[in-house]
């Protein structure tokens, strides 16, 4: 078989009615792989084609109309064009363009200057509703997802509700234009993911591979109706590397294929700004030595690997 087919898929259902089944087989998964998918996830195909729909539109105006919502120093909100972020140590910058949501939040609260507000096109009828719909669903299952995780981690079930409900959680809309020439540049350059967890609603098109544990790179396809999820490098050093992320890149398709666009859109789920990654007791022992003596606010983390990528100076 495969070992594209072996990425398991999880029926999220599954954890209400055998919580410890479920739990075993999501920590398994993650050791194994990083990655698993999941369905029956709770949220309707209406709000995600619905945000789809919207992202596209957006994507498909003049360059020019797009680039008024040019994201500042970080990328942290609106667009973000093709050509400006670099996977980290890669030679040259990937073949995509994006779009920012993040948190909604008052104007007094006081994570305001580190989470600045959104922008929002009035181009696209609808893009706020229909984005930010999108972006709550993924929110709220990041954590129910979370909970599970934190059983298999000895931690009490709700241990991450308190740590991850400010976060600066972003919803990351990605258009990948036809590639029309050569060009030593990828679509997206191999690398791990900041965060705790990603939650993927993926392209149907083929192009996203990781990095298996033996160094092979093994295609990962979607399974219709299921949403990827994956370890980010918080939650790696969170955990000591009991959940390990994984690195991954989407390569550029052969021939007549490369001339057609993907979308795929990942939801980066992060902890609050003050929370400090410091390992979990219970993922250190003789065998496993803690890799992080050093505890390090999840905002600081950030900051440094944002410089890495090129999205901050």
């Amino acid at each position: 078989m495969p070992e594209t087919q072996k990425v398991p898929t999880l029926d999220l259902s599954t954890f209400e009615v055998d919580p410890q089944g479920f739990v075993k087989a999501l920590g398994e998964a993650y050791q194994r792989y990083g990655f698993c998918g999941i369905r029956n996830h709770g949220i309707s195909d209406a709000v995600t084609s619905a945000a789809y729909r919207v992202f596209q539109e957006f994507f498909a105006l003049p360059t020019a109309v797009k680039q008024a919502y040019a994201a500042g120093e970080g990328g942290a909100r609106g667009y973000t064009g093709v050509g400006i972020e670099t996977a980290k140590d890669a030679q040259h910058p990937d073949l995509k363009e994006f779009w920012h949501v993040g948190r909604e939040l008052p104007p007094d609260h006081p994570q305001r200057d580190r989470m600045p507000p959104n922008q929002w096109p009035t181009e696209v009828a609808e893009f706020r509703q229909h984005a930010y719909a999108l972006y709550e669903a993924l929110d709220d299952l990041g954590r129910r997802v979370l909970r599970a995780m934190a059983l298999y981690l000895g931690q009490d079930e709700h241990y991450f509700d308190s740590r991850v409900n400010e976060g600066n959680s972003i919803l990351r809309p990605i258009h990948y234009p036809p590639i029309e020439e050569e060009t030593p540049s990828v679509r997206a350059g191999q690398h791990e993911d900041i965060n705790l967890i990603t939650l993927l609603i993926g392209s149907e098109q083929p192009g996203l591979e990781i990095l298996s544990r033996s160094g092979e790179w093994v295609p990962v396809t979607t399974v219709p109706g299921a949403i990827m999820c994956n370890i980010g490098d918080m939650m790696q050093r969170l955990t000591n590397h009991v959940f390990p992320s994984t690195t991954h890149r989407v390569v550029n398709p052969p021939g007549e294929e490369a001339l057609k666009p993907r979308y795929s859109i990942p939801f980066f789920l992060h902890p609050n700004a003050d929370f400090m990654i410091e390992t979990l007791p219970a993922c250190i022992s003789e065998d496993r030595p803690n890799r992080y003596p050093e505890a390090l606010s999840s905002h600081d983390y950030l900051e440094q690997r944002l410089v890495e990528i090129g999205l901050k100076g």
